[in-house]
C-alpha cells in the first residue's frame, strides 16, 4: 500500500461541536485511517461551535474521499469546502512576468519603450551579441516540449505537459535564477519541432528540450545542436546522465572500487539510458551492459537501429547474451532507467559483494529499495520518499546558470562531466555514506558548485 504523499494533500473546511475532546476526535479519526495530519487552523469560533481548517497529506484520491466521508460521522461535524492542495497551486499557473523598470511617468515611458528603446533596437542591429547584455536573452531559457513523453504518463500532448514545463521553469529560478519559459509545442514532427525552436531562439540563451519521446528527441537535439548558436541541452537525457555519474562517483568511493573496474549493468535502452551510458564510457567504465526489452544488446542482434547499434558497438566486451536475470549475475553496478518491478531480492543477491543499485523508474523502481538493500551496499531510486534521490533539479539549474553566465554558444561532453564531478563533491568526505552519495535538492552549495564547473569547462579553463 502506497504511503500518504503531499502529492495527494487535502484541506478540508469543517465546522465542529466546541466540547472540548472535538478535536482530538478529528485527528484520531484522521490518523486511524492513514492520513497524515499535517496542519489544523481554527478558522473562527462562537459560543458553541468551531469552524476548522485542517489539511492531510492522503494516499490517493480515493484515499481522500474515504477520509471525508469518515469525517461525516463524526457527531455535530459539517463538511465544507474540500480543496486539493495541488490543484490550488496550479490555479492560474505557476508563473507570471513582472517588469524590471518602473512605469510611473512620461520620462520612464521614454525611457522603457518609445523614442528611447530605439537606440538600444539599433545597437543590437549593429552588434546582435549585444542582445545578450541589453535584453532578456542574457538571463532567459525556453523548455520545450512536444508533449510526447510527460513524465511517465505518456504522449498526453503539448496542452497536459504545461504543468510540467511551469514547474520546470519555476525550478530554474528558485534554484539558480534563471528566467525559463514553458513552450509547448503543438506537433510532434520532428522537422517542424526544429523549425519552430530555431524561430523562437532569438529570444533565449539557451534550449532546455524536455519530455520528447526516443527516438525523435536524439535527431531534434542533434540537429538545434548543429543550426543554433546557444546551447541546446535535452535534461531528460543529459540532467539524468549528470546525476547518475555524481551518485556513482560517490557510491564507489563508498564501496572502495574503481570505475574502470567494475562490471555495470544497465537496464534501459531509450533517451535517458543512453546518455547516461555515453557519459558513463567517458567517465571511465569499461565494462558495461545494456539490457532492453528485448534482452542483453550484443553485435549479433538482428532488430539494431542506429542508437541501439552504437550502443552494441561500445558495451557489452564478454559477448553477453540473454536476459536481464542473466546480465546481473555477478555485476558490481546495476542502473535502472527502464520499468518497474522487473526485479526482486534474490536477483539482486545473485550480484557481486558490495554491489551498488540505482533502481531509478519512477514511480515503482525496477526493485523494492528496501529488497534491494538486503543484498546490496549502496541502494537509490528516483523517488524522494527514500535515499538517494537521483533528480535531475541537482545538475539543470546549475548547469544553465554556468552556460549563461559563460556566454556559452554550445554545451559539450567536458562540460557535463564537470558538473557530473562538481555536483559528487558536493558531498564532503566526512559525510559520505551509503545513505548519502548524493547532496539534497536544497543543498546551499550544489546549484552554485556545478554552475561554476560548467562556467569553468565553458570557457576551457582547468577545473579548481
Amino acid at each position: 500500500m502506497p504511503s500518504a504523499s503531499v502529492s495527494y494533500s487535502v484541506t478540508i473546511r469543517l465546522e465542529l461541536p466546541a466540547r472540548p475532546t472535538a478535536v482530538s476526535e478529528l485527528t484520531t479519526v484522521m490518523e486511524h485511517s492513514g492520513a497524515i495530519v499535517t496542519a489544523l487552523d481554527v478558522t473562527a469560533s462562537g459560543a458553541g461551535r468551531l469552524a476548522v481548517d485542517v489539511t492531510a497529506a492522503t494516499r490517493g484520491q480515493e484515499h481522500a474521499e474515504e477520509l471525508v466521508r469518515s469525517l461525516r460521522g463524526l457527531e455535530g461535524v459539517e463538511i465544507g469546502k474540500v480543496s486539493d492542495r495541488v490543484f490550488l497551486a496550479h490555479l492560474g499557473g505557476k508563473l507570471e512576468v513582472r517588469s524590471k523598470v518602473p512605469l510611473r511617468n512620461r520620462d520612464d515611458l521614454s525611457l522603457a519603450y518609445t523614442p528611447g528603446v530605439a537606440r538600444v533596437c539599433e545597437a543590437i542591429a549593429a552588434n546582435p551579441e549585444d542582445a545578450r547584455r541589453l535584453t532578456i536573452k542574457r538571463n532567459t531559457v525556453a523548455v520545450v516540449t512536444d508533449g510526447s513523453a510527460v513524465l511517465g504518463l505518456g504522449n498526453l500532448g503539448p496542452l497536459a505537459a504545461l504543468p510540467v514545463m511551469e514547474g520546470k521553469a519555476v525550478l530554474f529560478k528558485r534554484f539558480a535564477n534563471v528566467d525559463a519559459f514553458p513552450i509547448c509545442l503543438d506537433t510532434q514532427d520532428t522537422e517542424e519541432i526544429i523549425t519552430a525552436v530555431k524561430a523562437i531562439a532569438p529570444v533565449f540563451a539557451g534550449i532546455n528540450l524536455e519530455d520528447i519521446a526516443a527516438p525523435r528527441c536524439f535527431e531534434v537535439e542533434r540537429r538545434l545542436r548543429e543550426e543554433l548558436d546557444i546551447p541546446v541541452f535535452h535534461d531528460d537525457q543529459h540532467g539524468t546522465a549528470i546525476v547518475v555519474l555524481a551518485a556513482l562517483t560517490n557510491a564507489l568511493k563508498v564501496v572502495g572500487k574503481d570505475i574502470g573496474e567494475v562490471r555495470l549493468v544497465m537496464s534501459g535502452a531509450g533517451a535517458a539510458g543512453t546518455a547516461v551510458l555515453k557519459l558513463l564510457l567517458a567517465a571511465g567504465v569499461r565494462d558495461a551492459v545494456v539490457v532492453d526489452v528485448d534482452g542483453i544488446v550484443h553485435r549479433d542482434r538482428a532488430d539494431l537501429a542506429p542508437e541501439l547499434a552504437w550502443t552494441a558497438e561500445h558495451t557489452n566486451p564478454r559477448g553477453l547474451t540473454g536476459t536481464l536475470r542473466d546480465a546481473i549475475v555477478d555485476a558490481e553496478v546495476f542502473v535502472g532507467l527502464s520499468a518497474g518491478g522487473i526485479l526482486d531480492g534474490d536477483d539482486i543477491a545473485t550480484m557481486a559483494d558490495d554491489a551498488i543499485v540505482f533502481a531509478l523508474a519512477n514511480p515503482v523502481p525496477e526493485v523494492d529499495p528496501a529488497e534491494a538493500a538486503e543484498h546490496a551496499a549502496v541502494v537509490a531510486t528516483g523517488r524522494s520518499d527514500f535515499a538517494n534521490q537521483i533528480n535531475n533539479v541537482l545538475a539543470f539549474p546549475g548547469v544553465f546558470r554556468g552556460l549563461i553566465d559563460a556566454r556559452s554558444h554550445t554545451v559539450d561532453e567536458a562540460m557535463l562531466l564537470a558538473a557530473a564531478r562538481a555536483l559528487a563533491d558536493t558531498v564532503h568526505p566526512d559525510e559520505l555514506n551509503a545513505t548519502y552519495i548524493v547532496p539534497s535538492v536544497f543543498h546551499a552549495e550544489s546549484t552554485t558548485a556545478v554552475a561554476a564547473a560548467v562556467e569553468r569547462a565553458a570557457k576551457g579553463e582547468p577545473p579548481t
